[in-house]
């Protein structure tokens, strides 16, 4: 790649501009949210153009003054004919101009100066004739300012130097009578500071000393940028929260994405709901199994868990549960499982192929637990936050290879042996309705109880929208209209409740919906709780289909209901879930063991109680 991008340089400058912004491209973002310095600049595979991709407000070449030209380079042994101020940022910075790929100048080039400041001034002076159409100046004041740092000038004589030429001040002594409309910014050492090396945390001391000074160079209203500081994403966060102004670093490229995501990877939760404490009577003992009630957080791994957790006081309805183990998600034909094929085998106990839905490898039709548990007396439902015909849901009904394929699934519903289901995507099964009634099904209007024997709610015409954006206590309302019917029913049941959207939080890497989401979830962990604490031969069952982003949790804060979340994908991906388990047997789903075998244990149980 950068035998490529130094060919195209060569022969194709034009060229290379725009490869190079299409791909270094990063979120767009204003400088009132952090400014990028691109230390070293010169030393990147392409200068200037690396740091201007990146969005870098200052961009830093040495100079070393040498025949009266002022050469690209930190010592004399390193020096290059060929690389020089005006044909590594000067040209380029004229061409982009002209062809309009810069639109305005909105950086300034950092010069620190190797050689005696004085005659290397001289040499710059100039050079900079040539260039004085991009130069500062009352009257181009969107042009390019020069800020002169390494060896520079006695503070008394900055001001014999033109207008776009200031100065980078470098000393802890700051007082009213320096020639502060000639500094550019305030610039010292960090280990004048602190020794952290950016990683986890820097000592409370330190950071107060240097955010003591920051705000000191802040109260003259000039910038401040540290150098020779750690460079890593814990230091950019670090240094962004102390509003340093110029980030020092030789990766502006990850820096400015890393920077540009903050805003949607940090996350602080307002809306935090009470934990229900169970009572444990009887939580494992091995009691009649009348009802299962399995819940299924799609894309729930053990971070989006954690993440909310630390969001609502370090505590959840969740996390109060003892019986857990971890469950392996694989698919038949792969690795990573799409949702598919993980609820297909938690559905029918066969692991299938991603994409399908109800059928084994060989697109043949499985058996699910609705209507195998029809056999034995069973009422059953679905409650989602997802359209009906999403993967998960589906695959307790329906028969298909094909997920994608939502009329074809559809039509499974009036087949299936569902007495409840509620969830999105009504418009799907708009050419269903007969069929649906024909099967006994009363379509509600609304959450009302009625004395059907089945009932089916469509929330939505298409896809209900996101807690974040105005879901309310669906899910919740929906689990507990859910029990009242099965209550009346007065025959065992068994209800699948999907949280659909901590998936969709995952493939946006938004932390705010992964959070939300799962919060959501939670407070409906925490009634069916209740419901099995009330109902004692209920087995209650948590778990997830995947997990959804590569999700970590590098920082947060739990006093204030905070985490940053960090991704490494905007996928699924095949690290094992969590499994948990309340109620009557809930001993039984502790260990690790495929995703199938919840499918089993649940059947073996059923056997165990209950005659066809």
């Amino acid at each position: 790649m950068n035998a490529l991008i130094l060919g195209m340089h060569k022969f194709y400058p034009s060229l290379l501009v725009f490869c190079l912004l299409a791909v270094f491209q990063v979120s767009a973002q204003s400088s009132e949210k952090f400014q990028i310095h691109s230390h070293n600049d010169y030393l990147q595979t392409v200068p200037f153009w690396t740091a201007y991709s990146a969005g870098a407000s200052s961009i830093e070449v040495d100079l070393i003054l040498k025949d009266g030209k002022l050469m690209a380079a930190h010592e004399a042994a390193s020096i290059d004919p060929k690389r020089t101020i005006e044909s590594l940022y000067l040209d380029p910075i004229s061409e982009g101009i002209e062809s309009g790929v810069i639109s305005s100048i909105n950086f300034h080039l950092l010069v620190d100066l190797k050689t005696e400041a004085y005659a290397s001034l001289e040499v710059l002076l100039e050079s900079m004739k040539d260039y004085e159409y991009l130069l500062y100046g009352a009257k181009n004041p969107a042009g390019l300012k020069l800020i002169i740092s390494g060896n520079r000038p006695k503070p008394e004589d900055y001001g014999n130097y033109p207008e776009w030429m200031l100065f980078d001040y470098q000393s802890m002594e700051l007082t009213n009578d320096l020639p502060w409309d000639k500094i550019g910014m305030v610039s010292l050492s960090f280990r004048q500071f602190s020794i952290w090396n950016g990683k986890g945390r820097i000592v409370e001391e330190q950071r107060v000393k240097i955010q003591n000074f920051i705000d000191l160079v802040h109260s003259f209203d000039k910038s401040v940028r540290f150098w020779g500081s750690p460079d890593s994403k814990s230091a950019w966060k670090a240094f962004h929260e102390m509003g340093e102004d110029y980030i020092n670093t030789d990766h502006p490229i990850e820096a400015a994405d890393y920077l540009s995501k903050l805003g949607t990877n940090i996350y602080q939760n307002t809306s935090k709901h009470e934990v229900y404490m169970p009572k444990f009577e009887v939580d494992g003992a091995d009691v009649p199994v009348e009802n299962v009630i399995l819940m299924i957080g799609d894309g729930n791994g053990l971070a989006q868990i954690s993440s909310a957790l630390f969001s609502n006081d370090n505590q959840l309805n969740l996390t109060q549960l003892k019986n857990m183990g971890l469950i392996k998600t694989q698919a038949a034909d792969d690795f990573t499982t799409d949702s598919a094929a993980g609820a297909t085998a938690y559905a029918t106990g066969e692991k299938t192929n991603n994409r399908a839905i109800g059928v084994d490898p060989d697109g043949k039709p499985l058996a699910n637990l609705p209507d195998i548990l029809d056999g034995y007396g069973f009422s059953s439902g679905i409650i989602t936050t997802d359209q009906l015909t999403g993967a998960t849901p589906a695959s307790f009904y329906a028969h298909h290879p094909e997920r994608d394929d939502s009329d074809q699934i559809a039509a499974y519903l009036p087949k299936s042996k569902l007495d409840l289901f509620i969830g999105g995507g009504g418009d799907t099964f708009e050419s269903e309705l007969g069929s649906l009634k024909s099967a006994g099904f009363t379509l509600l209007e609304s959450l009302e109880q009625t004395e059907a024997d089945r009932l089916g709610y469509f929330a939505a015409k298409g896809s209900l929208p996101k807690k974040l954006d105005g879901r309310g206590d669906y899910l919740l309302n929906s689990t507990v209209f859910a029990f009242d019917f099965f209550d009346q029913k007065d025959a065992p049941f068994f209800l699948i409740v999907e949280a659909a959207n901590i998936d969709s939080g995952g493939h946006a890497n938004s932390t705010s919906t992964i959070v939300s989401e799962m919060l959501d979830f939670d407070e409906v962990i925490g009634k069916v709780i209740q419901y099995v604490d009330a109902n004692p031969n209920t087995l209650l069952i948590i778990t997830a289909d995947h997990e959804t982003g590569g999700v970590s949790i590098p920082q947060g804060d739990i006093p204030s209901s905070t985490v940053e979340l960090a991704y490494h994908s905007d996928d699924h991906t095949g690290i094992m879930v969590p499994v948990f388990a309340y109620g009557a047997h809930s001993g039984d789903f502790r260990g690790v063991y495929e995703n199938s075998a919840v499918f089993h244990k649940i059947m073996n149980l059923v056997k165990q109680y209950h005659q066809k």
